[in-house]
């Protein structure tokens, strides 16, 4: 049996760049699961790479079919966004172990849809000031740099990954992982994922 890794993070913990390197990784042959959203593309972002990005009508059609295995609703500066999991059949844990990423709620969710003993959480974390730098110099990269876009976020995420609800979540010291440097970040994830 395989197992779904999910990993966990404030936004600009880093988490696509460890997913990135974890995918490349020919040891741990990980199949990705790719998340679907509503929101806008970013710069050098591929439609079924990053995400599903699909219209609000494709998600109704979605969930009206019983497809939609778990969503969220950020209330960004620009409206509404959706980030959901879709049981759209590319996901087969009996052949192996896939990999994706996913807010605190989200892997609840997925967890409860799935059984606990299926999904693994993988948390990533950096200090709240070099969160702060890593998500200016992410936005200073966009077309239209939104700063208070970044502010509602790295409160919305204090809130959202606290203590006490990492606790309520069953996310141990274990499959805690500090990314202040990417590459050891990715080996102590790397040596987690072998030992499972």
């Amino acid at each position: 049996m395989g197992y779904l890794y999910v990993l966990i993070g404030k936004s600009a913990t880093g988490k696509d760049s460890i997913y990135k390197k974890l995918l490349e990784n020919p040891e741990l042959n990980l199949k990705e699961v790719v998340l679907y959203t509503t929101r806008p593309m970013r710069k050098k972002e591929t439609d079924g790479v990053e995400y599903h990005f699909v219209t609000e009508d494709r998600l109704k059609e979605l969930r009206n079919a019983g497809k939609v295995i778990e969503e969220r609703c950020f209330n960004t500066i620009d409206g509404p966004w959706y980030y959901f999991t879709v049981n759209d059949g590319k996901m087969d844990l009996t052949t192996g172990n896939y990999i994706s990423i996913n807010t605190l709620e989200g892997f609840n969710r997925i967890r409860k849809y799935l059984g606990n003993d299926k999904v693994k959480p993988v948390y990533i974390e950096v200090s709240d000031i070099e969160l702060i730098k890593r998500a200016v110099k992410r936005e200073e990269k966009q077309i239209n740099p939104n700063v208070a876009e970044i502010c509602r976020r790295f409160l919305a995420d204090n809130a959202d990954f606290s203590e006490e609800n990492l606790k309520l979540s069953g996310i141990e010291a274990k499959s805690r992982f500090q990314n202040d440097e990417l590459e050891s970040c990715v080996d102590k994830i790397t040596a987690f994922i072998k030992e499972n």
